[in-house]
C-alpha cells in the first residue's frame, strides 16, 4: 500500500486524486496547493489532510509518493521546485508533462533523482494503452524486423497564446515519447513551423527526425485542428511489417509484408479504454504497480530520463526553427 499525496489541485490534479482513490494499492493521504479554496475542496471531498505548504506536508504526513500536477508557464513552469523538494525528501515522484520547460532545470531534476536513487517518472500517458503495448510486443518479437521509419501526428485545438513555443513544449512531450517508446533515442532533428491566420505563436510544426538506430521519422503537430476528430496517428514500419495506431487507442492494425492477413485490434466498448481520461488511470496505476514490484529507479517506464530525452528533442526542434530549418544534433543523455 503506497501512501500518496497530490500537489497542484487544478483539473489535472483532481484527475490524479480520482484515479489514485480507485487504486487498491494506494491510500491517498494528503493534498497540497497554494490556493486555500482548492485545498479545502479536495481535502473535504476525499477526507484527507490538506496543506498549503509542501515542506510542511512532508514533515507532518507519512508519505511514500508525491504526484505533482502544478500549473505554470507553458503548462510546465512550476514542476521544478516541488519535484526537487520531494526528491530531496526521498519520495517517489511523478510529475506531469512536460518535466520542465526550462531544459537546465529538467536536467537538474533527473540528475538529482539519480543521485538520491529516487524514482522519478512523468505522466506520458499516451503510451499506456493496449494498442501501444501490442506495438511494442511486435517490435520486441521481431515481427517488424529492422525499424525503418516512424510517422506521427498529434493535433488538437488550443487557442492559447502564452509563448512562441507553447505548442511544442506543452503538447509534444507526448508525441516524442510515443516515437521514442517504439524506436529509441532520437539523434538529429530538422523543423519547419508556421502560424495559422491570426496567431502569434508557432502553432503548427513539421519535424524530421533521425533515430540513433538509423531509422528515420516525421512528426506533424498542430494546435489549429478540431478536437472533435481523431487527434493522433502513429505508423511504425520495419523490413518485415508495419503497424498503425489510430487515435491513441481506438484502432490498431498490423500489416505483415509477406501475407495478406492483417492483425486488427479495436478498442472494445465493454472492456477497452472507456475514455481518454482513463489513460491517466492506466499510467498512474502502472507507476504504483512498479513501485510495489520493487522496480529500480533506472528501470521505471516513462521515467524522468525519458521525459528529459523528449524535452531535448523539442528544444533541438526549436533551435532548428530559429536557425532556418538547420539540422540539429540532439544531446545524448548517456
Amino acid at each position: 500500500m503506497q501512501k500518496v499525496a497530490v500537489v497542484g489541485l487544478g483539473n489535472i490534479g483532481k484527475t490524479h486524486c480520482k484515479y489514485y482513490m480507485e487504486d487498491p494499492n494506494v491510500e491517498l493521504v494528503a493534498v497540497c496547493d497554494v490556493m486555500e479554496d482548492k485545498v479545502e475542496e479536495l481535502s473535504r471531498h476525499y477526507g484527507v489532510k490538506g496543506f498549503l505548504d509542501l515542506k510542511e506536508m512532508l514533515r507532518e504526513a507519512e508519505i511514500d509518493v508525491v504526484s505533482i500536477a502544478t500549473a505554470g508557464l507553458e503548462n510546465g513552469g512550476d514542476h521544478y521546485e516541488p519535484a526537487v523538494i520531494a526528491i530531496e525528501a526521498g519520495k517517489n515522484v511523478l510529475v506531469e508533462k512536460p518535466i520542465s520547460n526550462d531544459i537546465e532545470k529538467a536536467r537538474e531534476m533527473v540528475k538529482l533523482a539519480k543521485e538520491k536513487n529516487v524514482r522519478l517518472v512523468s505522466n506520458l500517458n499516451h503510451r499506456f494503452v493496449p494498442a501501444a503495448y501490442k506495438g511494442r510486443e511486435l517490435i520486441d518479437n521481431d515481427e517488424l524486423g529492422a525499424l525503418l521509419f516512424v510517422n506521427m501526428k498529434l493535433t488538437i485545438q488550443n487557442p492559447a497564446e502564452t509563448s512562441p513555443w507553447f505548442h511544442l513544449r506543452a503538447l509534444h512531450p507526448h508525441s516524442i515519447d510515443v516515437m521514442r517508446y517504439f524506436a529509441g533515442d532520437i539523434k538529429r532533428v530538422q523543423a519547419f513551423m508556421t502560424k495559422a491566420p491570426g496567431r502569434e505563436i508557432w502553432s503548427t510544426a513539421s519535424i524530421n527526425l533521425e533515430f540513433a538506430s538509423g531509422a528515420v521519422g516525421h512528426l506533424t503537430g498542430s494546435y489549429d485542428m478540431a478536437g472533435r476528430h481523431p487527434i493522433e496517428y502513429c505508423e511504425v514500419a520495419g523490413n518485415k511489417g508495419r503497424f498503425v495506431i489510430d487515435n491513441v487507442y481506438e484502432n490498431f492494425t498490423f500489416y505483415p509484408h509477406q501475407q495478406d492477413e492483417l492483425l486488427v485490434l479495436r478498442n472494445s466498448i465493454m472492456t477497452g479504454v472507456g475514455s481518454f481520461q482513463e489513460t491517466f488511470k492506466n499510467r498512474l496505476q502502472h507507476f504504483i504497480q512498479q513501485i510495489e514490484d520493487g522496480v529500480s529507479p533506472e528501470d521505471m517506464e516513462a521515467s524522468g530520463a525519458d521525459a528529459l530525452a523528449g524535452q531535448e528533442v523539442i528544444e533541438a526542434a526549436i533551435r532548428s526553427q530559429l536557425e532556418g530549418g538547420a539540422v540539429i544534433e540532439v544531446p545524448s543523455l548517456a
